[in-house]
């Protein structure tokens, strides 16, 4: 069954490659959907998979790449999502 959710990162996510590791690990996976950097330094993912290939990611959120701080993350099933990804992006500038 698909899920879709999505995550908000807080912690020491912005300037330290958050976005691109998030990419590479949802890519990974097979997860499709995107994620962007907030205002007050916080990231956005947007997840869409089978719920048995969400959770790894999910978890992962919870630590992120080596080099960030991930100091909490909330996490908002979305039960209807006005569309399908197509593949994971990174929305935004670099």
């Amino acid at each position: 069954m698909s899920r879709t959710v999505k995550i908000i990162v807080s912690g020491r996510v912005q300037g330290v490659y958050f976005r691109r590791f998030t990419k590479n690990k949802a890519q990974g996976l097979g997860i499709k959907g995107s994620v962007t950097n907030l205002d007050a330094g916080r990231v956005q993912i947007i997840a869409q998979a089978e719920a048995d290939r969400l959770e790894p990611f999910i978890q992962w959120c919870h630590k992120g790449p080596i080099t960030a701080r991930v100091d909490s993350v909330e996490l908002i099933e979305l039960q209807a999502y006005e569309a399908e990804f197509s593949s994971f992006e990174i929305i935004g500038s670099m």
